[in-house]
Formats: C-alpha cells, sequence, structure tokens
C-alpha cells in the first residue's frame, strides 16, 4: 500500500475521466459490441460497454493511454456494471469474472508501460466498482415500501465476484463509486474485507458517494456528514463524491467533507450539468478554473472527471493540479 500512499503525501494525484465520453466517439454498433465471438448471442448487446474489454480491447487500451498522456496518474478499469447484477441485463452473469479480470489486465498493461517509461511518476489501476442498477435501501414499488427488490447478502456476494477477478486481473487498489446508497456500499466493503482476510493482502481502498442534487444529500437520504460516518469503520484510502454535480456545485459538500475526514479526500465532478439533451457543455478551461478553487483551499488529494470530461478537461485539471500542495491531513488526538 505504500507506494501510492507515498505519492499522495507528495503531490496531488489525478485520476482518470469518463469512459463513455470516451467510448461514443467510437460510434460503436452492435456488431461491434457482439465481435467475432458473441456474433450469434441471443441479447442485444449495444450499450454494454464493459463487454467492450472482450469484444475491442485495442480501444479501451487507447483510452487508458489518452487518460495517462493527458496527466492522469490512475486509470479505471472498464467494469462499472462489472457485477452478475448489472450484467442480467444482458443475460451475461456468467462473464463477470472474465470481464473484470480482462478490464483489469487491460488497464495494467498501459500503466506500467507509463510507469517504466517515467519511473518517477508511477501510475496506478483503480478497480472501478459500481452501484449495480438496484438499490437494498429504498422500495422501487411505491406501493410497497417495506419491498427491497436486493438483499444485503445478494450484493456482498456479487461484489465479491467483482472483486477477486479485479485483484486477480491487477488493479492497485478498489474504487466503490457512484454511491447513491450507502448500505450497497457497505456491501461492497463488507466483500472487500472477505476477500482481503482469506487472501491476507491489504489492498487500498478508495470509497466516492454521489450528492445527488441541491438537497445536499445521497438518493438514499444520506447528509454529508452520515455517509462519511457510515463508512468509517473500514481503513479506507480516502473518501470523496463523484457525479451527479459539476465541480462548482459540488465544493460546499467536499468542503464540509475535508472538514471531517482524517482519510485522504477525493472528487471526480461531471462537466458540469447536462443541458436538455444530455449533454455536458462545460469546457476544460472552465472546469479547471471551479478545480482551482477546490485547490487552492486545500479541499483535495485526489481529482479527475466523471461524466462529459475528456483527456482534454484532464489536462488541464493536471496543470492546475501540479502548482497546488495536496490537501494536508490533521489527525485528531
Amino acid at each position: 500500500m505504500s507506494t501510492i500512499k507515498d505519492e499522495l503525501q507528495k503531490r496531488i494525484l489525478v485520476l482518470d475521466g469518463a469512459m463513455g465520453t470516451m467510448l461514443q466517439q467510437y460510434h460503436f454498433q452492435e456488431e461491434d459490441f457482439r465481435g467475432e465471438r458473441f456474433k450469434d448471442y441471443p441479447s442485444p448487446l449495444q450499450g454494454n460497454n464493459d463487454l467492450l474489454s472482450l469484444t475491442q480491447p485495442e480501444a479501451i487500451a487507447e483510452i487508458h493511454a489518452k487518460y495517462f498522456e493527458a496527466g492522469a496518474d490512475i486509470v479505471e478499469t472498464n467494469t462499472f456494471s462489472g457485477t452478475t447484477i448489472a450484467m442480467a441485463d444482458y443475460d451475461m452473469e456468467d462473464l463477470v469474472y472474465e470481464l473484470n479480470f480482462e478490464s483489469a489486465k487491460i488497464a495494467k498493461q498501459v500503466a506500467d508501460k507509463f510507469t517504466k517509461e517515467n519511473p518517477e511518476k508511477p501510475r496506478f489501476v483503480a478497480g472501478s466498482i459500481g452501484p449495480t442498477n438496484k438499490t437494498a435501501s429504498l422500495s422501487p414499488d411505491v406501493n410497497r415500501p417495506e419491498y427491497r427488490a436486493i438483499t444485503f447478502n445478494e450484493l456482498r456476494i456479487a461484489y465479491k465476484q467483482q472483486v477477486e477477478a479485479l485483484i486477480d486481473g491487477g488493479v492497485d487498489l478498489l474504487l466503490v463509486e457512484t454511491i447513491f446508497d450507502t448500505l450497497n456500499a457497505k456491501a461492497a466493503l463488507f466483500a472487500i474485507e472477505e476477500v482481503k482476510e482469506e487472501r491476507h493482502i491489504d489492498i487500498p481502498i478508495m470509497v466516492s458517494g454521489t450528492i445527488t442534487d441541491a438537497s445536499g444529500r445521497t438518493l438514499s437520504g444520506q447528509t454529508v456528514e452520515a455517509f462519511l460516518t457510515s463508512i468509517s469503520h473500514i481503513p479506507l484510502l480516502s473518501v470523496g463524491f463523484n457525479c451527479a454535480l459539476g465541480a462548482q456545485q459540488l465544493k460546499p459538500y467536499l468542503q464540509r467533507l475535508s472538514n471531517e475526514t482524517e482519510f485522504f479526500t477525493s472528487a471526480h465532478p461531471n462537466a458540469g450539468l447536462p443541458n436538455a439533451f444530455g449533454e455536458y457543455e462545460e469546457t476544460p478551461k472552465q472546469m479547471q478554473q471551479y478545480i482551482e478553487d477546490y485547490l487552492k483551499d486545500g479541499l483535495i488529494n485526489i481529482i479527475g472527471g466523471c461524466c462529459g470530461t475528456s483527456p482534454d478537461h484532464i489536462k488541464a485539471i493536471a496543470e492546475a493540479a501540479k502548482n497546488y500542495e495536496p490537501r494536508k491531513i490533521v489527525i485528531s488526538a
């Protein structure tokens, strides 16, 4: 664990940007998602971005390389939906281990290449663990408030499979991200702790929640402070926020988080808020200016981008980040 921790003591680390935004530029069609291997698969596969690690691995490797070239220190694996729960939409539950393993392997090969070229700037791979498309805290049926679409145990089992495959594929750390329901995240963290114990290993864990609107709460109703309390029993590398809001809107919640935690802090906001067509219009320069406010106030240790961000956004963010000291952690007595 020392390597990334050592780097975090020295400087602000830069996380990559959006995978989906980049994949859209390839204009992949159904046949591209299928490739040769899945050409006769009975279910529609377009939109299953995680599958592209098997059918279009060169594109995934190219995207990772573009983010590293832009100045990223950490890239996320292409595994945001890499659980049996999310893959059930495509009838691909049986492929979960392979999807995560191959995605981790692709990212690690690219990271190792960049580290070898510049050992002074080691590059890291974060295994991306998304929230799934089900929530353990809320009912999807307004007429049955007691109903749950999934249980804690089902989530734990699914996450454990994903975590084992990511570690086997060579990730340096795990990123439980876009948390809208902390109970889902707790299942993921429980699964990670199980794997660590069984394998006698330690692996750094980043946790990133999502403040969904101006109420300043997660979708399941937690404030910044409640969210932090819910996950602080685990020895985390970092805690932060991503998605839902742009950098400007996210700042007050990041400020509160930074004041309350002894973990490193992270943020990877969207490129502003989406317009009427769901597009993100904030330019790299605009985003850089908003993020510079975080840096001036010493709020952050890890900074990157989420929806709508590209290598150009990450380049602008990295250029700003190198001029500032990382947030100092004050350990209370």
